[in-house]
This record gives structure tokens, C-alpha cells and sequence, in this order.
């Protein structure tokens, strides 16, 4: 079972030898059995993958994230085919009904303004207006309290900040953190057979992951938690992400989270979620479908 992820930030040839990744840095060569990887980010230009290995990578259901010249996440590759069931799951999924997507939806963005409420009182906010909230939504959320809470959440967040300035420090953190737990939805919801570009609630015509940006919604606090710890309390906006900054957000997938009464990893939690999400379509009842919550504080 996948429990661990690769981080590469150095000049580095990979290539695949007995079932392992080889990493060969200038330091030395790394062996690594393939089926305790859960996800790789390249993020460096400087990177060689053997077509064998990304092959291999395919095969066990690694996400692969990759990066752009300013370390920016710039895409995803995940298996064509991960599941033994591909045809009946899809077909499953294809034949879910409007209602059920809405009422689907409805838990997902619940899941994600509970989350929020808590990650502000993580944050040394005050997230009960959140968690009322959170009772607001409605079947497909037609009052669109999804984007209420968040206007409500990003002030009580990060003072001064403006979600779509690509310049702050603080969204390029976000977007880097976003990029690799969505790249483990995606590689949970392929591994269940479910198809990434259909949505119940993104239905965006030229995004191929409209479902992995539904079911990544209540995890996204975990990300936001991290980078305001990251930005002193939240306030810091200058400057470029550090490597020690993305290797911090490149591990966010070994985050405890807690599903029901247990506590998993956050790439666990995302294998139970996109399996409860098959379930729910299977039985065409919203309440199979299982959400994360975040953690206590310490």
C-alpha cells in the first residue's frame, strides 16, 4: 500500500531496475519499491524519467505532478486505467441522476465550510459564523453559500488578501499545496474506476478533472492551514516559495486528517472518499458518501 511521496528538486535521473525507482543524484543513487510510492512532484527542470519508469509509475497508480520554470504545479499525469471494474463504474457514474449530483454537491461543499470553520479556529480565528453556515446549503447549493463562506473565510484567513493576485506569496503557496492533493484525488478517483472529467458539481467543458476539483473542495483546508503557518500568522506576501517551503506543501498527503472515527493520511482519506463516492452512486444515496474533517489541534 502507498504510504510515502517523491519531492525532486535537485538534478536527477530516474529510471526503473527489479520493480524500484532509481534515483541518481550527484550524491548517489536511491532505490525505492514502486508500490510505497504514492505520488511524485518533479520540480525541477533538471529531471530525466526513463520511459520505462513512467511506464511503471502508470502501472502502480502514481499521480505525477510536474512543474514549471518558476516551480509553479503546471500538470498531472495519472493512469489511463486503474480499476478492475473500469466499465461498470464508469457506467455507474454515467448513470447518476441530476438530483443525486445536487445532493451529492450539497455534502461536498458542507464538508468544505465545516473545514473551513475549523481550520480558522486552527488559525486563531473565529469560525462560528462558518459553522452555521455550513446548515445553510442546499441540494446543488442553490443560494451558493459555497461562495459566501469563502468570502467570509479568506478575511478571517489572511489579512489583505485577494485570491486571485498571483503575486502574493501566499497564493502561490495555495496553488502549489492545491496542485499535489488534487493530483492524489485524481489518482484515488482513477484507481475506483471513476472517471476524473465528470463532475457533480465543476462541469467545466475543457477541464479533465472536473471531479478531482469536486472531491479535493474538503480537503483544500489542510492546504490553507499549512500556509498560514507558513506566511507568519498569515501575513507574510512577498518574496518567491522557498524549496523548503514546497517540500513542506509536497508532503501534505502524509497530513493526518479524520474520516468518521478514524484518523488516515490525508492520500488515505482521499482512497476512501473516491471508494465511498462509487458506493454512494452505486446505492443512489448520498449518505454512503464519506467526507474528510480536519484534525484537532495538537
Amino acid at each position: 500500500m502507498a504510504w510515502r511521496g517523491l519531492h525532486i528538486t535537485q538534478a536527477a535521473r530516474l529510471s526503473l531496475a527489479d520493480g524500484q525507482i532509481v534515483i541518481d543524484q550527484a550524491d548517489g543513487a536511491v532505490r525505492l519499491p514502486l508500490e510505497d510510492i504514492g505520488w511524485v512532484v518533479i520540480d525541477t527542470p533538471q529531471a530525466i524519467l526513463t520511459t520505462a519508469l513512467i511506464a511503471a509509475l502508470m502501472h502502480h497508480g502514481i499521480a505525477v505532478v510536474t512543474t514549471d520554470a518558476r516551480h509553479t504545479p503546471s500538470g498531472i499525469m495519472v493512469p489511463f486505467h486503474g480499476h478492475y471494474r473500469q466499465g461498470a463504474v464508469a457506467a455507474i457514474q454515467a448513470g447518476v441522476s441530476v438530483p443525486l449530483r445536487k445532493r451529492l454537491w450539497q455534502s461536498v461543499v458542507q464538508a468544505k465550510i465545516a473545514n473551513q470553520s475549523a481550520a480558522l479556529g486552527r488559525c486563531g480565528g473565529d469560525g462560528r459564523a462558518l459553522s452555521a453556515m455550513a446548515a445553510l446549503v442546499g441540494s446543488g447549493d442553490p443560494a451558493n453559500v459555497e461562495a459566501r463562506a469563502a468570502r467570509a473565510y479568506w478575511a478571517g484567513l489572511f489579512p489583505d488578501f485577494r485570491r486571485e493576485d498571483g503575486t502574493d506569496r501566499r497564493n502561490m503557496l495555495l496553488n502549489y499545496g492545491y496542485a499535489v492533493v488534487r493530483a492524489c484525488v485524481a489518482r484515488a478517483l482513477v484507481g475506483t474506476g471513476l472517471l476524473p472529467a465528470f463532475g457533480i458539481g465543476h462541469a467545466g467543458a475543457s477541464n479533465a478533472f472536473n471531479l478531482a476539483d469536486d472531491m479535493v473542495e474538503p480537503f483544500r483546508p489542510v492546504v490553507d492551514v499549512a500556509v498560514h503557518a507558513m506566511s507568519d500568522g498569515g501575513c507574510r506576501r512577498d518574496g518567491e516559495p522557498e524549496r523548503g517551503d514546497r517540500q513542506r506543501l509536497a508532503a501534505l498527503p502524509l497530513e493526518p486528517i479524520r474520516m468518521g472515527h478514524e484518523t488516515m493520511s490525508v492520500l488515505a482519506a482521499t482512497e476512501a472518499v473516491a471508494e465511498s463516492l462509487v458506493r454512494a452512486m452505486e446505492a443512489r444515496k448520498k449518505e454512503k458518501l464519506m467526507l474528510p474533517a480536519l484534525c484537532p489541534p495538537p
